[in-house]
């Protein structure tokens, strides 16, 4: 049976006259005739008794009337979705960010996509990167914005580079190494740290650090950067932080250097995936968003390589 067959019955058995029926559904009435009569024949009987101007509904039109309503609202309904899906309205979509990002990074993003796509209802989780990277691939999200230092990029996913941001030194502003404008690797051995155990580099720069000669006493480890900043200030030990996640006051923030670690925050989809509009909609957004008051770094790699600036990007 065809869709249409059943709206023009369901009218049919609203009207009780096949010419007000046909009128409601704009049709012409033989079209609608027709489409009954097919349907009738499908079913086995007649849906209807019309007896001179009078038309009512046979038993087996009775009985299935319930049915085909259900369906004929289920199918509307379903229509409604798609439609509202592909417009971007009452979509959701959900997105994983690290943890270990301010979010005072992200907010111009969010207004962006707020202002510009009403429909898209975002669903924020927040979480370590590779926690966000498994629950990615696994299918749980459908955008992440994170970054693994110090590995190879997965194949199976895609990224695109947001922003570069520097590893600080954070000590209390009485601490001997507040004084300096850079701190070295190497004047951290004997020092007293505090470990964020969501940081991206856990793993990976401890190597280093005794490499160079820097040997620290982990104090204490939590997953909270607010008791780490607190408890810096107290001048319990130093913290090892990106550069837009420190507070103003407090404490005093220096650049690590020999080596200088950099963290490169990615905006990560599964690669091949089909992708909500939503998800098109929210990665145009973030390439035009600046970062760190600078455009993408992935608009300004694209730029570099066709020859122009990256305000000429629409």
């Amino acid at each position: 049976m065809e869709m249409h067959q059943i709206r023009y019955f369901i009218a049919v058995a609203r009207e009780l006259n096949f010419t007000r029926a046909a009128e409601r559904c704009n049709v012409a009435q033989p079209s609608l005739t027709r489409a009954i009569k097919l349907l009738e024949e499908e079913l086995g009987g007649p849906l209807f008794h019309r007896e001179r101007s009078r038309t009512h509904l046979s038993e087996l039109g009775n009985m299935v009337l319930p049915y085909l309503t259900q369906m004929y609202e289920q199918t509307q309904t379903v229509k409604q979705q798609a439609l509202d899906f592909t417009k971007l309205k009452h979509t959701k979509l959900k997105l994983g960010v690290m943890c270990t990002i301010a979010p005072t990074q992200l907010v111009e993003l969010i207004a962006a996509v707020q202002s510009r796509h009403e429909g898209i209802e975002l669903q924020l989780f927040d979480a370590s990167a590779p926690a966000l990277e498994e629950r990615l691939i696994g299918g749980d999200l459908e955008v992440g914005i994170y970054c693994v230092p110090g590995r190879e990029h997965d194949e199976r996913l895609h990224y695109l580079p947001l922003f570069r941001e520097q590893y600080m030194i954070v000590v209390p502003p009485n601490h001997p190494l507040s004084s300096r404008n850079a701190i070295r690797v190497k004047d951290l051995n004997g020092e007293r740290y505090l470990n964020r155990t969501n940081c991206e580099f856990n793993g990976y720069a401890g190597p280093i650090f005794r490499e160079r000669g820097a040997v620290c006493e982990t104090v204490y480890r939590s997953d909270r950067d607010d008791w780490i900043l607190a408890m810096i200030a107290a001048g319990l030990g130093f913290g090892f932080m990106p550069e837009f996640s420190i507070p103003q006051g407090g404490v005093v923030a220096r650049p690590l250097i020999e080596p200088e670690f950099w963290r490169e925050v990615n905006l990560v989809t599964v690669r091949g995936r089909p992708h909500s509009p939503a998800v098109g909609a929210f990665v145009r957004e973030a390439m035009r968003t600046e970062w760190l008051g600078q455009p993408a770094l992935a608009v300004r790699m694209a730029s570099a390589k066709r020859g122009f600036e990256p305000e000429a990007l629409d």
